[in-house]
C-alpha cells in the first residue's frame, strides 16, 4: 500500500466505504460505475467506462487487496472502494519459458506468481489457476501457452463449476449485493 494511502487512513479513519462504483472483468480490465451505469443494470451485464489512464491504473494495482470477508478493495486514500468482480480477484497472463521450463505467471496488476498450487477448467472451458496469491481467471490471450503448460504437465486441471469458486476460496464476487443482503437481513 501506498505511503500517502496509510497517512491518508491515519488522518481520516472514518470514511465510510464505496460499493458498485468500481469493477474488475474477466480480461483484467478495470471500469468505472456511476450511479446511471449502476441503474441500468448490474456488473458485468452493463460495464461503465473502461479506465484507460495508466497512473490511475498503476495507483489501483498498487492499493488492491482484499478485507476479512473476501470482498476485494482499492484502498482510495481514505476511503475503501469496493470492487465488482465477473469472474475473480486476479486475471492471470501467463508467459512461456519455453521447453523444459515452467510458465512465468504474473497478475493483470503485475505481481509475480511464485507458486501454482491447483489449476481448475470449468464447464466453459475457462482455466483457472490457485496460486500464493489466491485464485484467479487465465487471460483469454494466454491460452496457447497456459495449453503448453498443460501439455508439459506443469498443470493437471481438475474440474470446477464457476459458480463454485467464491465459495470454495473465499471472495465475494459482488460486495454491492452482499452489503444490500446484509442490510436486508437487519
Amino acid at each position: 500500500m501506498d505511503e500517502i494511502v496509510k497517512a491518508a487512513l491515519k488522518k481520516w479513519p472514518n470514511v465510510p466505504a464505496c460499493r458498485g462504483w468500481l469493477a474488475l472483468d474477466a480480461r483484467g480490465q478495470w471500469y468505472m460505475r456511476d450511479e446511471r451505469i449502476q441503474a441500468a443494470g448490474p456488473f458485468p451485464q452493463v460495464k461503465g467506462s473502461r479506465i484507460t489512464h495508466d497512473k490511475l491504473r498503476e495507483f489501483i494495482h498498487r492499493n488492491y487487496e482484499a478485507d476479512e470477508r473476501g470482498q476485494w478493495y482499492f484502498q482510495n486514500g481514505p476511503q475503501r472502494v469496493y470492487v465488482e468482480l465477473e469472474s475473480t480477484p486476479w486475471v492471470w497472463r501467463v508467459r512461456s519459458r519455453g521447453p523444459g521450463q515452467p510458465p512465468a505467471v504474473s497478475s493483470h496488476t503485475g505481481r509475480d506468481v511464485a507458486e501454482v498450487r491447483e489449476s481448475l477448467l470449468d464447464e466453459a472451458g475457462r482455466l483457472y489457476l490457485v496460486t500464493d496469491l489466491g485464485p484467479g481467471l487465465v487471460h483469454s490471450q494466454d491460452m496457447h501457452d497456459a495449453a503448453q503448460a498443460i501439455e508439459e504437465g506443469w498443470w493437471q486441471p481438475q474440474d470446477v463449476r464457476a459458480a463454485d469458486l467464491p465459495g470454495r476460496y473465499g471472495y465475494v464476487l459482488s460486495p454491492q449485493a452482499a452489503e444490500a443482503s446484509l442490510r436486508a437481513s437487519g
